[in-house]
């Protein structure tokens, strides 16, 4: 069954020719007509995903309890921008705004918030789940928009919905993967003309068969520098969480998540989330470059755990009635635990903070 938006994109084919996978990305999750972010409500039970922050308050808190500490680490400072980029329903900060305030009570005072959204649907869930905070919380169209001053960013599932280029293995070299129409009209991927300068590439490009994948994320470098030129300029700590890869490889990691299952990202677009893993290796290189010191990288279990995951969900077990002891304890697996369906393992952390300061529960990697 066709959708809108594959109609749309088809009749563009046809009158231009095939498009890259990074217009194919943008138009899926933003088309202002068809796009998935615009015309559906991708999170919970009755969407297509569910994020950490909506499986147990444990999430936010834990990066609450993070953000307290790189305050602490950067010496107090106060007039705090508070920013989440991404924020989905607001439960992450709603979580983070709870923790700071008990555990530090001088940072939440001289705090404000603000929330980087471009969907005004998305925006009116938050305003809801953030109305006892309604006087501090300030919400923006782009990064640029934050007011000056000492920062601190928690960015959780952000640059997976960034869109990335992709790149195939052929006789003459890689070109770039382009999306087309076969012979029933249908959408298929297909090798375009533009090729991939060798120099990128994470190892020889002798060494791996035809039809390789290789990414790029150009867009996702931009907003990487973007937040480390501001940290550099007003000091401050930003953290990363997604589900993706501590070292550059070659792999084709394009995805689409319908109903809570893996769908083929050209089956329907406009009607699935489409998003790929991210590479860690390269925005702590972008990060580096900038001149940030680099905090990084831990599994997400490894994360959550040494911040106290494991003490802060038996204090909340405490009292509890078996049953909601039992959904603790569930929460907890599927936050920290490896394997099928579970997030310890597949999302990744990373921190980057000017000036330099080491943080926990980060390794110091110089």
């Amino acid at each position: 069954m066709s959708t809108p938006l594959a109609q749309k994109i088809k009749a563009l084919i046809r009158a231009t020719g095939p498009i890259s996978v990074t217009d194919y990305f943008s138009m899926c999750l933003a088309d202002p007509e068809h796009g998935y972010y615009r015309t559906r409500e991708p999170f919970g039970t009755a969407g297509d995903f569910i994020t950490a922050p909506e499986i147990s308050q444990l999430f936010g808190e834990m990066v609450g309890i993070f953000m307290v500490h790189a305050w602490q680490r950067h010496g107090s400072p106060t007039n705090v921008q508070l920013v989440e980029i991404g924020p989905g329903r607001g439960t992450m900060m709603a979580d983070m705004l709870r923790v700071i305030a008990r555990l530090a009570p001088s940072m939440n005072e001289s705090m404000t918030i603000h929330l980087v959204e471009t969907s005004e649907r998305l925006r009116g869930i938050q305003r809801v789940t953030l109305e006892s905070h309604s006087t501090r919380v300030r919400w923006h169209e782009s990064f640029e928009k934050i007011p000056d001053g000492f920062t601190l960013i928690a960015a959780n599932e952000l640059f997976d919905a960034i869109p990335i280029r992709q790149f195939v293995k052929t006789p003459t070299g890689f070109r770039e993967r382009m999306v087309g129409l076969d012979a029933a009209d249908g959408l298929v991927f297909t090798a375009g003309v533009a090729t991939l300068d060798p120099q990128v590439l994470p190892s020889p490009a002798a060494s791996v068969p035809d039809g390789t994948i290789f990414e790029l994320a150009p867009a996702r470098q931009a907003v990487m520098l973007a937040l480390c030129e501001r940290l550099r300029r007003f000091g401050g700590t930003a953290l990363l969480i997604d589900y993706g890869h501590m070292v550059s490889g070659f792999g084709d990691t394009l995805q689409a998540v319908r109903a809570h299952d893996f769908d083929p990202p050209l089956a329907h677009p406009g009607e699935a989330d489409l998003t790929s893993h991210v590479d860690f290796e390269d925005l702590a290189k972008v990060a580096v470059g900038a001149g940030l010191h680099l905090n990084g990288g831990l599994r997400q279990g490894e994360f959550l755990y040494g911040l106290g995951l494991a003490e802060r969900a038996s204090a909340l077990a405490r009292g509890k009635e078996p049953g909601e002891k039992k959904l603790i304890t569930a929460a907890v697996d599927r936050l920290a635990g490896e394997g099928a369906g579970k997030m310890g393992e597949l999302f990744k952390t990373m921190a980057v903070s000017s000036p330099a300061l080491d943080l926990a529960p980060f390794r110091a990697v110089g």
